[in-house]
């Protein structure tokens, strides 16, 4: 007897057309397109999306019906849960992301179907439970539940700014619309200081007040390390400096204006020195101050076209003491400074502002405050995440060398 073998009997010669079940990336391609192109339609007939339409209790109601629809696409649907399908949500959610459409119509809809799809896998790979499938159900419900609580959790995010006086107790803030707000947790400022580099030196223009070149200013930094520089034609040479310097009182005004070192509110950064000119061989000594709101400045007079004076210190670290005083009625104690806040239960307290006119003479402190119940949902997803996959990653090696004793 014999038999013949040809293409059609393995499978080879039969050209699956579009729509034909099982579906693949095709299908998986043109429905999420299509789910795209009805995003677009919705944003241009309606606007981008409003994040505040899922505040709480809709976003807790919205992911209940999420997980039901899940559950049921998992047993009748099971293209929606497949490999071609979530590859095919996830470029497009990147492509989405990179062409800035986050708060678009699309990103949300291609957003919420990678919730469903994503759900969908863990359910179906959950029935029947099978413990050895551990890190796959860490990794993948961490990634649902960072995927909804960053999502979802959003329109929960509040933000406010405090002004704090030092020595009071503040509980009211300003919104995002510039409304006042009292908030149930208040703050009290307890000290705020701050560091500031030394100024620079630049060469003013007497007419126009620009810095010289006027084109492209040039500044001479104060360094005492490096005391001699030059700005145009002139060259300076720095004799002394004193970062918190106070005038000296003349009641006759006869004598020359000196400064000394005094460490108090008010003190301005001032320099001695000596600017000379040698195409024409003038030279000019004397003290310049760049002043605040306690002391005015004081500059050097070089001609009658040009003067040098010093810059307003640059902020180097400015710190705010203050005590917390949390939802729950306890007190915390604190330092806020920029890119180092504080955490008090669900809210995040960040070194915001400071009057910037009083500068290191300041006697407020502004505190942004970030009010985010989601926070710890995010932590716990990426927490789950990562252990899911230093797991799949042991489960692999394990795998490998089990099958490698099995050759030997």
């Amino acid at each position: 007897m014999r038999f013949r073998i040809t293409k059609k009997a393995i499978g080879l010669g039969n050209k699956k057309n579009i729509w034909q079940f099982p579906w693949r990336y095709k299908e998986s391609i043109v429905i999420t397109a299509g789910i795209i192109l009805i995003g677009f339609a919705l944003q241009f007939t309606i606007g981008a999306f409003d994040f505040t339409l899922l505040r709480r209790p809709v976003n807790f109601i919205l992911g209940g019906m999420i997980i039901l629809f899940a559950i049921g696409l998992s047993q009748r649907q099971k293209w929606f849960s497949s490999v071609p399908m979530a590859v095919t949500l996830i470029s497009s959610i990147i492509i989405l992301g990179i062409t800035g459409m986050p708060s678009a119509w699309p990103f949300v809809l291609v957003y919420l179907l990678i919730l469903l799809s994503l759900g969908a896998v863990i359910v179906r790979r959950m029935i029947p439970f099978r413990i050895k499938d551990y890190a796959f159900y860490l990794n993948h419900i961490g990634l649902w539940l960072l995927l909804f609580a960053a999502g979802m959790g959003a329109s929960d995010v509040r933000n406010y700014v405090m002004n704090v006086r030092e020595g009071e107790t503040e509980r009211h803030a300003y919104n995002e619309k510039g409304d006042i707000i009292e908030l149930p947790i208040s703050i009290e400022l307890n000290d705020f200081y701050m560091e500031e580099y030394p100024p620079q030196l630049a060469l003013i223009d007497r007419k126009t007040g620009a810095a010289q070149p006027e084109n492209k200013p040039c500044y001479f930094p104060i360094d005492e390390k490096q005391k001699e520089g030059k700005i145009g034609d002139w060259h300076i040479l720095l004799k002394e400096y004193i970062h918190e310097a106070v005038r000296n009182r003349d009641s006759t005004g006869l004598k020359p204006t000196t400064y000394r070192e005094v460490r108090m509110p008010g003190a301005s950064p001032a320099a001695w020195i000596e600017v000379r000119n040698p195409k024409t061989g003038a030279t000019k000594e004397g003290w310049v101050c760049a002043g605040n709101i306690a002391q005015s400045y004081m500059v050097l007079n070089l001609d009658e076209q040009y003067y040098i004076a010093a810059t307003r210190p640059e902020p180097k670290r400015f710190v705010s003491d203050v005590n917390v005083y949390a939802e729950n009625g306890s007190r915390e104690q604190t330092l806020l400074e920029v890119n180092k806040p504080y955490k008090s239960g669900h809210w995040m307290l960040y070194q915001y502002g400071y009057d910037n006119e009083a500068g290191n003479m300041s006697v407020y402190s502004s505190i942004e405050l970030v009010y985010d119940p989601w926070l710890t949902p995010v932590y716990i997803g990426i927490i789950l995440l990562a252990c899911g996959s230093v797991c799949m990653l042991w489960s692999g090696n394990k795998r490998k060398e089990e099958v490698s004793d099995d050759v030997e």
